[in-house]
């Protein structure tokens, strides 16, 4: 095919690395490939991983890729990194990683966001300040950690970046960032779309902080060139251009086609997240909803919550169930789940705000203590955060026809159904359940075309919905679906 046009995507996630080719011509995805991260957890809220596994990922999921397209690497034009945003990688003047990357689950430096909150003038200050509400899981509170748990480490810092600049700065040596990303780290004005640099020398008089930034690139713009030992590390063409990136939720975007107003993304991952295109940022009164910058040059509206796939797969665990078999069970019990109600906060929750909750089980009796009611209660109580989210969204003005699925839960038949009664609207998912690996393709067709205008028409081209998915909401079962809710909502104001 000599008018094929070859981009890899790439989308380092926390459970693991996952790879795609791209042909911008046809806008098909001709071959994937994925290897897996483990985390290191600890019982104070730790959640960090070790960079190295991220980079052995990324070279795995690519030769995956690659094989599983039947393609040459030295065909790739260009490639883009998507990445777990919020985490911190921190490196010396020699490049080296000075430790494990502390990642947006990570809650251990919830005391050093209090105070940081408070030096801003609470929810209210820090919005008015930098247009978001900073959270324990942003990276800006993991810098005060880092100072005042590893100060000797914290003197050696040279650079600080998110874990997708940090690929890219393997791949290419350079150390940049992009708007949508920096959105998350707290110590970025999304108005502006600029760093706050008073609010690093608040937590570092030294301007050491300062100084370790990285530049900011808009979205369409290259990084670079890969690196000649890293394009023959990988098996991809040396002259492939590396696009900016961005973060997991700003490719999701581009990855759904949801560049443009009237569309919602609904991610069903480890996390859950809602969010919507906005060309002005409107940034909201409520401090749950982030007004991040888009990785397409305008705003992402979005809420987050912490909760999602990890609270489903625990109910999986101890009920020894696989996937079928759970979502069989979820199926067999009515909605409302005869009264279980499970709050899923097992990692603190973010949508509604509480960072210290763990999770509750409500309303059991005996006769509704069964398998099935638990796993329903499971589904849905994860469910209820993120209709809570899109309700805050709603409220700021959003209004959307339907809801693009993606993320692993997206897969269930049941699970979709279950979205579509309680949010009362269409869902439908991409044909590529990958999304974010698929916008960062995109995205590095984008930047190889050089034209600002090209991203609508390729998302055109690439961005599939797969009418088979389409479930449209149940009118008996969106009035079942309300009652559960409220319920869901009585037991939230308890906390």
């Amino acid at each position: 095919m000599a008018n094929q046009q070859l981009f890899l995507g790439i989308d380092c996630g926390t459970q693991g690395t996952k790879a795609l080719i791209l042909d911008a011509t046809s806008g098909q995805v001709l071959g994937h490939g994925s290897a897996a991260h483990t985390l290191i957890s600890g019982a104070d809220g730790r959640r960090e991983q070790d960079t190295a596994q991220w980079l052995d990922a990324f070279t795995q999921a690519t030769h995956q890729a690659l094989a599983s397209a039947g393609v040459d690497g030295q065909a790739i034009l260009g490639l883009s990194v998507s990445g777990q945003q919020h985490g911190l990688v921190l490196l010396d003047d020699q490049g080296q990683v000075l430790r494990p990357a502390k990642l947006w689950c990570d809650t251990e430096s919830t005391p050093q966001n209090d105070r940081l909150l408070a030096h801003l003038g609470g929810e209210s200050g820090s919005l008015e300040r930098l247009g978001v509400v900073i959270a324990p899981g942003y990276t800006v509170s993991k810098l005060l950690w880092t100072r005042e748990h590893h100060p000797q480490l914290f003197n050696r810092i040279a650079s600080i970046l998110l874990p997708h600049d940090f690929l890219n700065h393997w791949l290419t040596g350079r150390h940049c960032s992009e708007y949508g990303d920096a959105s998350g780290t707290g110590y970025f004005n999304v108005r502006s779309r600029q760093w706050d640099v008073q609010l690093l020398q608040h937590i570092d008089p030294s301007g050491r902080l300062q100084s370790a930034l990285p530049q900011l690139i808009e979205a369409h713009q290259p990084v670079g060139r890969i690196l000649p030992a890293v394009a023959a590390h990988l098996g991809i063409n040396p002259d492939a251009v590396v696009a900016s990136g961005g973060g997991d939720n700003m490719m999701g975007a581009i990855g759904t086609g949801n560049i443009q107003p009237g569309v919602i993304t609904m991610s069903l991952g480890s996390s859950g997240t809602v969010y919507a295109y906005a060309a002005e940022p409107a940034v909201s009164a409520q401090p749950s909803v982030a007004t991040f910058c888009s990785s397409s040059g305008g705003w992402l509206p979005l809420i987050c919550t912490m909760n999602l796939t990890n609270a489903t797969g625990v109910m999986r665990e101890l009920l020894e169930l696989d996937i079928e078999a759970f979502n069989a069970l979820v199926a067999a019990a009515p909605i409302g789940a005869e009264g279980v109600c499970m709050l899923p906060f097992l990692n603190g929750e973010r949508v509604p705000a509480l960072p210290h909750a763990t999770g509750s089980l409500f309303g059991l009796t005996t006769t509704n203590l069964t398998r099935a009611n638990l796993c329903r209660a499971v589904v849905e109580g994860t469910t209820f955060g993120l209709r809570y989210g899109l309700d805050l969204l709603r409220t700021n003005g959003l209004e959307a026809q339907s809801i693009r699925l993606i993320g692993g839960g997206s897969k269930s038949p049941i699970w979709r159904q279950i979205v579509a009664d309680i949010m009362d609207t269409t869902v439908i998912c991409t044909e590529q359940s990958e999304a974010a690996a698929l916008g960062a393709a995109i995205q590095a067709a984008w930047c190889h075309s050089g034209s600002p205008d090209s991203l609508a028409d390729l998302c055109e081209r690439c961005v599939k919905l797969d009418p088979a998915s389409e479930t449209r909401p149940i009118a008996e079962h969106v009035a079942a679906s309300q009652k559960a809710y409220e319920c869901y909502q009585q037991y939230v104001a308890t906390l």
